[in-house]
């Protein structure tokens, strides 16, 4: 559909308000006040509100919100729960094993850290990137790149309001708005739908590894205040998973008797029987772990791919006219299961850049200062230490946790080898007929839950009358491919019911896409086997309304 779009110019336009959007603009208007100079800022996000869309564990390394807010105590940053202490259990179905805290390497050792929502720290983000000048617009998608004439990014363009489910306008029909911009930065979280276009026009990842990915599943609870430790972080590893499949868990304590619990399972996994979502459920019931929850009340539930590759599968990152940061590119250290900060640091080093080139006059060609700044600081060092540690764990939790302990405590990540991971997760899975189906226990509604009930409390809501945003190559695909030869794993690797297998008036089975139910997790889009499935960006603010995430 053609339609005439208004467009607005600026400086730099950020897609997404996350700690990598939003510190990237902090840190242009920062430039510019100690310059005593002007730069135009625009941070587009797709969720309702600043932080709707944000889902992360989290334990936060201050690092660099040191280096963004120095004073950021005194200006209250919602970073209220320091590390206190922490626990690594290896558990079997019945029992656990607890790694003395000598053992550890230092990736899994959190003193210094906070546990924090990091839906509430953008929020304060977003506050102080207002308070600078910043113009942030949420509700609207980007969901289309515009280039100029010579190849060059020139902006982004935001969704068409108001396009029925047949894709003709309706009567609330509003066509998007155009960015227009010297720089673009995007900064959409792991899996991003531009930054994934971005990656192949460019050809960006030329000579990395393949991207890796894992679904974080999480859930927000108030528990019983006498079983309440504030600070306390609780790692797993083990059971409910086999020791062939990469995973684990998080348990972390936060102010006001809440409790932040979730399950990380890598996509590499082989079996399409296998459920993240029942997994972290099944997680739950463990002898050691649901004592913390009895008595308790869950109040939210969410789920996000993270990005795991690290340093060996991170693309280049820029091209001309703008950059990928945070995990758009991949920055998250899958070692320590942060990603926050570095978020915030290559959000803060591409500002620098991009400031640097606005200035000298330039526009949309490369920022290549911002791969130099990169090379040059701590990040940098931190995931070389961290690059071997996805391609060790794909060796199984035994073998994987022997090669990560010489790696990360007899040569503190400094081994003299580097491990590659050869294979892109959708490639992984095996046929249904060389696999085991996993019979999972029936939700009590207390402790375990099913996806419709946690879906509701992540107040996910779409449009119904809109296209559907999860999209497919081939129609046939579904029952002919994935049915018949994988026993329909959406159904079961998507977090919220979204995907289900239903009688089809022939007298067999079809696909039904409830796409109300997304959570914008993008696990679809990395683990269909065939790579059929692809997502687009809904209407903005469509999707999950986090609060506390």
């Amino acid at each position: 559909m053609q339609v005439e779009r208004d467009a607005m110019e600026y400086d730099v336009v950020i897609v997404g308000a996350g700690p990598a959007g939003l510190s990237a603009a902090i840190r242009l208007k920062q430039l510019a006040a100690e310059q005593g100079s002007e730069i135009g800022v625009c941070v587009l996000e797709k969720g309702s509100e600043v932080g709707a869309h944000i889902l992360s564990g989290a334990v936060m390394d201050p690092i660099a919100i040191n280096e963004l807010f120095p004073d950021w105590k005194e200006q209250g940053a919602p970073l209220n729960t320091p590390v206190s202490e922490d626990r690594f259990l290896i558990l079997n179905k019945t029992g656990a094993t607890r790694i003395p805290d000598w053992m550890l390497p230092a990736c899994f050792k959190n003193h210094g850290n906070y546990v924090i929502s990091l839906g509430n720290v953008v929020r304060w983000l977003g506050q102080q990137a207002e308070a600078l000048g910043v113009e942030i617009y949420p509700g609207f998608a980007a969901s289309e790149i515009l280039f100029n004439e010579d190849g060059s990014v020139k902006g982004v363009a935001t969704g068409n309001m108001g396009v029925g489910r047949d894709g003709e306008p309706t009567d609330n029909f509003q066509p998007g708005m155009e960015l227009h911009a010297k720089y673009t930065l995007f900064a959409e979280g792991a899996r991003g739908h531009l930054g994934k276009q971005l990656i192949a026009r460019f050809g960006l990842d030329k000579g990395r590894d393949p991207q890796s990915y894992g679904i974080g599943l999480k859930e927000l609870w108030e528990i019983d205040p006498a079983k309440h430790q504030p600070g306390l972080v609780v790692h797993t590893a083990g059971w409910p998973l086999d020791s062939k499949t990469y995973g684990g868990s998080f348990l972390y304590h936060l102010d006001n008797n809440q409790v932040a619990v979730g399950y990380v399972v890598g996509l590499s996994y082989s079996n399409p029987y296998l459920s993240p979502y029942e997994e972290f459920q099944r997680y739950k019931t463990h002898p050691q772990i649901r004592s913390f929850f009895e008595g308790g009340k869950r109040i939210a539930y969410g789920a996000r791919a993270i990005t795991a590759g690290g340093l060996n599968a991170l693309p280049d990152t820029v091209f001309p006219g703008g950059a990928l940061v945070g995990c758009d590119a991949g920055f998250l250290n899958a070692s320590r299961i942060k990603g926050s900060h570095a978020a915030i640091k290559t959000g803060m080093l591409a500002a620098e850049a991009a400031f640097e080139a606005v200035g000298a006059g330039r526009t949309s060609d490369l920022l290549a200062t911002y791969r130099q700044k990169f090379r040059e600081s701590w990040l940098h060092d931190e995931l070389h230490r961290a690059r071997n540690f996805k391609a060790q764990m794909s060796k199984g939790l035994w073998m994987g946790t022997l090669l990560v302990g010489i790696d990360q405590v007899l040569f503190r990540g400094k081994a003299p080898w580097t491990m590659h991971v050869t294979h892109t997760d959708h490639e992984c899975l095996r046929p249904a007929s060389e696999c085991t189906p996993i019979e999972y226990p029936k939700p009590d509604g207390k402790l375990t839950f099913d996806r419709l009930s946690s879906v509701f409390i992540s107040s996910t809501n779409h449009e119904e009358n809109q296209p559907i945003h999860l999209t497919l190559k081939d129609a046939s695909v579904p029952v002919n491919t994935n049915l018949a030869r994988y026993a329909g794993p959406e159904q079961r690797y998507c977090p919220a019911g979204v995907y289900e297998y239903v009688d089809s008036d022939d007298g067999g089975q079809r696909l039904q896409i409830n796409a109300q139910n997304c959570v914008h997790c993008k696990t679809c889009d990395i683990k269909d086997p065939t790579q059929n499935i692809v997502w687009v960006t809904p209407e903005g603010g469509g999707g999950p309304n986090y609060a506390g995430m």
